[in-house]
């Protein structure tokens, strides 16, 4: 029987060029001189963190991480921008958590929303991907039409076709 994955995976070394070529830049700009301004990635890996001066400056490092992931080819739905907090000193922080995986609750919305279609389909969740099983190639390729027309605030990608 036809099947695929649905994930939602984020290639992390892309994440690293993308931090480290957005804290080269920072240290170009002219609006940046002077200014603590720092762009690092977690020791854990999970999430980038934003330390600077003021919130003008926590936009203008966003649109640069925001630009540079874009130019990495990595779709920006991966980077989910906390709010702005008040750090020691003068100083502003936030954090961008970077998703990877499908969150349990999205994936239920998933398997809701393609039971609603009435497609010929059986999902099932395996932890962080959803395995999409069918009797025929053309439901399939339906089910991929239909996910890729819906916004879950997530990257997903369709890996592992089997026939």
């Amino acid at each position: 029987m036809p099947s695929f994955d649905v994930v939602s995976t984020v290639d992390m070394q892309e994440i690293t060029n993308t931090v480290t070529n957005a804290g080269k830049e920072i240290l170009q700009r002219y609006d940046f001189r002077g200014s603590n301004t720092q762009v690092e990635l977690d020791a854990d890996g999970k999430q980038i963190v934003i330390r600077t001066e003021d919130e003008m400056k926590i936009e203008a490092v966003r649109e640069i991480l925001i630009t540079h992931a874009t130019r990495r080819k990595l779709d920006v739905a991966c980077l989910d921008f906390k709010e702005a907090q008040p750090a020691g000193g003068k100083t502003m922080r936030q954090e961008v958590a970077i998703q990877d995986g499908i969150e349990r609750e999205t994936a239920q919305k998933i398997v809701k929303d393609l039971k609603a279609t009435k497609i010929k389909v059986q999902v099932a969740i395996q932890g962080e991907e959803l395995r999409v099983t069918g009797k025929k190639r053309d439901d399939l390729q339906e089910v991929i039409t239909f996910l890729k027309s819906q916004n879950y605030g997530i990257p997903l990608q369709f890996v592992n076709m089997r026939d």
